[in-house]
């Protein structure tokens, strides 16, 4: 299919950005729309972030942007990124680059006037489209247009090469593939499984960065699936073994209406371990809250009522342990609609009923409390008939003591 011209799109209507594509010059063709913005229209789907890219050198960028009132954010000037506020959202502008020198997790860059030099150092080639932003022309020096035509993810140039200069190209080749792919293609596929030990050079946290963006893909269980069968995982992550229950997840997300979500969906390819769970949340890296996560969703879930489960551990540990275990879909979606109510009776009520402050005080009140969670829930008058009964059998067991 021959398209040479960017379709209109909403996002090219955004506040201040024809402004700052005339700044830069346009006019001059000394900037061109690039990489995802042009990759997904293509592609009909929603552009969330705009890159720009410029012959200006980053400290040109700078004074354009500041001359003409466009506030500058130097957010990668070793990299020749500078991040353009503008009304209608942050859009970032790197100068055209070319790699001088990398380790599989750095680069060192020069600056370059070269519009092909700069297409091919990126990773894929769907990756090294670029769009003239007055006339909507594509420039696509590698193939990229009939690569998103066969929805084939493929590496600019020699793959070996490519994942030597950026290991994680390696997860990256997975997460497009996921998004975009159809059929894998076969030099990406051998390079990625041959180079695979490469990964353990990486940081965990680009590793998990990389992993939880494709577990929540259209296709992520077919291409976890592909990632376990070709060894990818046994370097970092040897617990991934089966997709048997990402696939039911997938599932029963979609049956409940719930959003996918990589923590959930990370925990379903690990063992029902909570301290392999811990553990690789610790390797990842995660955040407190994730970990906590990870962990949880391991634990089993029990027979208690769904709104009970929800209650003791909020709203989002208990979806992930229903979705994670055999309850029926209703379990879940009876918990979109209700809220988790709060006991309606404090310390100072059993106070004024007579008890000590103090730790008689909270233990009674977890008693009641309890006791209203194994009834349902009932409203205050009834929890107050908790209470009375609950600080009268205290009352006199201390009298008798």
């Amino acid at each position: 299919m021959e398209r040479m011209i960017l379709p209109q799109a909403a996002w090219r209507r955004r506040d201040g950005l024809v402004e700052l594509c005339d700044v830069l010059g346009a006019a001059e063709g000394k900037v061109r729309f690039v990489g995802g913005a042009v990759r997904d229209t293509l592609l009909g789907i929603d552009v969330a972030d705009v890159d720009l890219a410029t012959t200006h050198s980053p400290d040109r960028v700078i004074a354009l942007l500041k001359g003409n009132g466009i506030k500058a954010v130097p957010t990668g000037l070793a990299h020749g990124t500078v991040t353009a506020v503008l009304t209608g959202g942050p859009v970032e502008v790197t100068t055209l680059r070319c790699d001088i020198a990398t380790d599989g997790r750095h680069a060192t860059v020069a600056f370059t006037d070269d519009w092909q030099e700069d297409a091919a150092r990126r990773d894929f080639t769907m990756n090294a489209l670029y769009a003239d932003p007055l006339t909507g022309k594509i420039f696509d020096y590698f193939g990229g247009i009939d690569d998103l035509d066969a929805r084939r993810v493929r590496f600019i140039g020699d793959p070996l090469k490519r994942i030597a200069e950026d290991h994680l190209r390696i997860l990256r080749f997975f997460r497009f593939h996921a998004r975009f792919g159809d059929t894998p293609d076969e030099a990406g596929l051998d390079a990625c499984t041959e180079r695979a030990n490469d990964l353990m050079a990486l940081s965990r946290e680009r590793i998990a960065a990389e992993l939880l963006r494709l577990l929540v893909a259209v296709h992520a269980v077919r291409v976890v699936d592909l990632m376990i069968d070709h060894a990818i995982f046994v370097p970092v992550l040897p617990e991934i073994e089966s997709t048997r229950q990402l696939a039911r997840l997938v599932s029963r997300e979609a049956e409940a209406g719930i959003d996918p979500d990589p923590i959930r969906r990370l925990a379903s390819l690990l063992p029902a371990d909570t301290r392999v769970a811990d553990d690789i949340g610790a390797r990842l890296k995660l955040s407190k809250v994730e970990r906590r996560r990870l962990v949880s969703a391991a634990e089993p879930v029990g027979d208690e009522p769904a709104t009970v489960i929800d209650y003791r551990l909020g709203r989002e540990l208990a979806i992930d342990r229903l979705l994670l275990s055999d309850r029926p879909e209703k379990d879940v979606t009876s918990l979109l609609a209700w809220e988790s109510p709060a006991l309606p009776l404090t310390g100072g009520a059993l106070v004024e009923r007579g008890l000590r402050k103090g730790p008689e005080v909270a233990r009674t009140l977890r008693r009641i409390e309890e006791q209203w969670i194994a009834e349902g829930f009932p409203d205050p008058a009834r929890v107050n008939q908790i209470a009375d009964a609950a600080t009268a059998q205290f009352l006199r067991a201390s009298s008798s003591e």
